[in-house]
């Protein structure tokens, strides 16, 4: 029987879509026998439990809680779905202030019951706030907390694939970055087709200005074109994704893409954003991103706009100023 680890895996919000999609597929992909799967709503919880008995994992222990502490004791991974999901006609915005009050709650809950967790990985909208939120009341250090922001490259590569009718796989660098929204900044100079720079596409009759510009407004509209086609919101590739970027962080398989992570430099500062990132056992860090001039504007642009959120949840009085992050959590 190889796993990855032995160590406890705790999914919040087990009992909802996405959190049900990631129980499956950390089994599948054996990162773990011991998964602890969190819900306050007994019965949907009861019933995914039951669903992954009768998929019959072989050696996986699947343990249940509606009990917040008995599920995050012990736990040294997390990944958290457990925020309300975004409806039709809805922004990740407008999420905002109910979700960071869950992720206030949420790193508390990990300083109380699991303070030596080694790794949280946050998915809920607006995932860039809402990890930032956990991350300052959890007390974890930066590079023990991530978002979720490869959905976007994702996108980006699946909408390159189908225009140029070529096999996912050969669209390489599909990159989007900063926030993890319709502001988000998407790259072209990073991307290749089946080995041809993306720049020496566009402008072409094989993509032209126009074709690439409504392209961009498919990525950055990719979620909502998944809640009218389905008539809810994304759950598995939101769930898929997050169980891969917890597979590098044990120790497995390489992340492909960019993840949300805390980033404070002299640019951009004292904000949760998708970067270029490496995750593994240390945890997740960051390298500087390059782009064109107008990507580089366009990744401070969003910037910008997650600023604006953050200040708005400050506002609100979910979180201290900027200053006083440090009285919270030592590692800021």
């Amino acid at each position: 029987m190889n796993f990855l680890s032995n160590d406890k895996l705790t999914i919040v919000g087990a009992a909802g879509m996405i959190g049900s999609n990631m129980a499956q597929s950390a089994a599948m992909m054996r990162l773990t026998p011991n998964i602890c799967l969190y819900d306050p709503f007994a019965q949907g919880l009861e019933g995914v439990v039951e669903e992954m008995r009768h998929c019959s994992f072989e050696g996986v222990n699947f343990t249940y809680s509606t009990n917040v502490k008995e599920a995050f004791t012990g736990s040294k991974y997390m990944i958290s779905s457990g925020g309300a999901p975004r409806k039709d006609g809805m922004t990740r915005e407008d999420l905002l202030k109910g979700n960071a009050e869950i992720a206030a709650q949420l790193g508390k809950d990990i300083k109380a019951y699991c303070p030596d967790l080694n790794h949280l990985t946050v998915i809920f909208n607006p995932a860039d706030i809402t990890g930032l939120v956990a991350l300052i009341y959890s007390g974890l250090k930066p590079s023990q907390v991530t978002t979720l922001a490869a959905l976007d490259s994702t996108r980006l590569q699946s909408e390159l694939a189908k225009h140029f009718g070529v096999e996912q796989s050969k669209v390489t660098g599909a990159r989007t970055y900063g926030g993890h929204g319709e502001q988000m900044a998407v790259f072209a100079s990073t991307a290749k087709v089946d080995g041809t720079p993306l720049t020496d596409l566009i402008g072409t009759d094989q993509l032209t200005n126009e074709e690439w510009a409504a392209l961009k407004v498919r990525v950055t509209k990719g979620g909502a074109n998944i809640i009218k086609l389905r008539g809810r919101s994304s759950f598995q590739s939101p769930a898929y994704v997050s169980v891969e970027m917890i597979r590098a962080i044990m120790g497995g398989e390489a992340f492909r893409w960019p993840s949300g992570c805390y980033v404070n430099t002299p640019e951009f500062g004292h904000i949760m954003m998708a970067m270029e990132t490496t995750l593994n056992k240390n945890g997740v860090s960051y390298r500087e991103i390059r782009g064109t001039d107008a990507e580089m504007a366009a990744l401070r642009e969003s910037y910008g706009h997650l600023v604006k959120m953050r200040d708005e949840v400050i506002a609100m009085g979910t979180i201290p100023p900027v200053d006083q992050w440090n009285s919270l959590n030592p590692n800021l």
